[in-house]
């Protein structure tokens, strides 16, 4: 457990969660909230923005991204080669690529990119681009504080090594089910990283998202695995 400060998360629904840094920047993981029908209206906009994270390039985790990069400028906006080479083509400005077992410095962060798997094609109107693959963020803070962002993703017996290298001490796991892990896979995912709390995503915002986090709070018990699931709503904050 590190001693260092940690963020403030708020969840804004779905995937995408605000991470304010202890020392001011914002950071936006998952930049999908004007369409984004779980987000609070008065979280749909920013006093600042310094960076944004996007884990793949499905709409609904970076259909807002060149609107809202365009508007607040953010110092770096991370993601695949291929997703960057795209958001410069419509004028994002700051764009950082990266790739598998990468890291780069965000705002003084250490950004690990890791392996998710998903896929992760980029739909510009009726054509479908490569959008390179899936990833998750490993985010460690300058104090130590490290934390996990997996992104739509399958379980994957990899994530023991996510768990062994980084170390993190909160995931943000997807629990919907269809499109991602399930929550009986999440608790194993838990397991597997060794992380102390779990916040669930990727759930509820459709019919076809059935997962709960009561549900994989009861998992976690059975598998008797010492995690805590910070069950936050839309607007929430930890």
């Amino acid at each position: 457990m590190s001693r260092g400060a940690r963020p403030r998360f708020t969840f804004l629904g779905h995937s995408t969660v605000r991470c304010d840094l202890p020392s001011g920047e914002v950071v936006l993981l998952e930049p999908w909230v004007q369409g984004n029908p779980a987000c609070p209206e008065e979280l749909k906009t920013f006093e600042r923005l310094d960076a944004i994270l996007i884990t793949h390039a499905h709409s609904d985790h970076m259909g807002d991204a060149v609107e809202i990069a365009q508007k607040y400028r953010p110092q770096k906006v991370v993601a695949t080669f291929e997703i960057c080479h795209w958001l410069a083509s419509k004028g994002v400005e700051n764009t950082a690529p990266m790739n598998l077992g990468g890291s780069q410095d965000v705002l003084g962060m250490k950004v690990s990119m890791v392996r998710a798997d998903h896929s992760g094609g980029l739909i510009d109107g009726a054509a479908i681009y490569d959008g390179g693959v899936a990833s998750g963020f490993v985010v460690k803070l300058p104090g130590g504080y490290t934390f996990y962002h997996a992104g739509d993703t399958a379980l994957f017996s990899d994530m023991q090594l996510i768990g062994e290298l980084y170390r993190p001490e909160l995931a943000f796991l997807p629990i919907g089910d269809l499109f991602t892990m399930d929550p009986k896979q999440a608790a194993r995912a838990c397991r597997f990283l060794g992380v102390r709390e779990v916040v669930p995503i990727h759930w509820g915002t459709f019919p076809g998202l059935p997962g709960t986090p009561d549900e994989l709070e009861r998992e976690l018990k059975t598998l008797g695995v010492n995690c805590q699931v910070v069950k936050l709503l839309p607007g929430q904050s930890r």
